[in-house]
């Protein structure tokens, strides 16, 4: 399994920043972009070996990352004269000539992508597309009666759209010889959905956006103003009172915390939504449920496992860095 990002859009719509920046080179938070994101999540799913589809300003990627970055091999695929995402993608798959997971670059996700690979493998299609729920890009009118009887902000409507991420076997590349220029998402994508050969991957995450626009930017930063990428998910700083932090963790289903303690803090945990366990030196476990609470004192090696997405409210005392890993599953984080 191989990863591949199409790096090579010229934002337009974010000029004048994108006219000497790639739109992946543009910061989510300083030192942290939106490339060093999606290899980040591919280097979580177990993925090494990342081909990066280039066009626009692709020199200064090849400049910034090299031929290494995060434990991840990168390998570059240049287009000359950009010729849409199917072209890009035909250039990619000549190259590697192997299954891949494929993601927009301009995309975030919090995508569990090692089991979207997984189902997609099972399911023995010739490729599969992550679907979201679409939000509307409004406020919405609740009517009834001759009267209006409320009002919803911007909700998430019943319709899916595609969200970003693909995962695709070596033999679609005749398809996409065919078809040579175009976005792929209104050639190859219809005659695979009309063949049958087309599946979806649908999962709730609790973050998306496509990074189109100013306003989409900002958004991101926002969200990643108090929040650390993990391997297993992501941490969030909601805020700290009366010498108390308040955090949010997200542990995606099939990965686990490292095995850990702290010295100093002591924590007590709530569930908010999926299922799994907290593990003990020894082995011992307690179930994890929606309104479950934990309560940790210093010193209580543990690890935190998820068997669905698993979202967590964690209250402790402010003793920020007091951590000490037992055993670390991953070896490889962010700062």
């Amino acid at each position: 399994m191989i990863g591949m990002i199409l790096c090579g859009g010229l934002g337009k719509r974010l000029r004048p920043a994108t006219e000497t920046v790639p739109k992946v080179l543009l910061e989510l938070k300083p030192g942290y972009t939106i490339l060093e994101r999606q290899l980040f999540q591919y280097k979580s799913a177990g993925i090494d070996r990342v081909i990066l589809l280039t066009a626009h300003l692709g020199e200064k990627i090849r400049k910034k990352f090299g031929d290494r970055h995060m434990g991840v091999e990168l390998q570059y695929v240049q287009e000359k004269t950009p010729m849409g995402t199917l072209n890009a993608i035909r250039l990619g798959m000549e190259e590697a000539r192997e299954d891949a997971v494929i993601s927009n670059g301009d995309v975030l996700a919090d995508l569990n992508v090692r089991r979207m690979w997984e189902e997609w493998r099972r399911s023995g299609l010739l490729a599969s597309i992550f679907v979201v729920r679409m939000p509307s890009p409004y406020g919405v009118i609740d009517i009834g009666g001759g009267r209006i009887v409320g009002f919803r902000e911007k909700p998430i409507l019943k319709y899916h759209i595609n969200g970003g991420f693909y995962c695709m076997s070596r033999k679609v590349l005749p398809l996409l010889e065919k078809y040579m220029v175009g976005d792929i998402e209104r050639t190859a994508f219809p005659e695979l959905a009309r063949k049958g050969k087309l599946g979806y991957y649908r999962e709730d995450v609790p973050f998306w956006i496509s990074v189109d626009t100013e306003k989409d930017l900002e958004t991101a930063r926002r969200e990643y103003s108090n929040r650390t990428d993990k391997p297993w998910g992501y941490e969030k700083l909601l805020g700290v009172k009366e010498g108390r932090m308040e955090k949010i963790l997200y542990i995606m289903a099939g990965y686990r915390t490292s095995m850990h303690y702290h010295e100093r803090r002591e924590e007590v945990l709530k569930v908010i939504s999926g299922r799994g366990w907290v593990i003990f030196k020894g082995n011992s476990r307690k179930p994890l449920r929606p309104g479950v609470r934990v309560k940790l004192r210093p010193g209580t090696v543990h690890s935190f496992v998820a068997a669905s997405n698993l979202l967590l409210h964690e209250s402790s005392t402010h003793h920020p860095e007091d951590i000490v890993r037992v055993e670390d599953y991953y070896g490889f984080r962010i700062k």
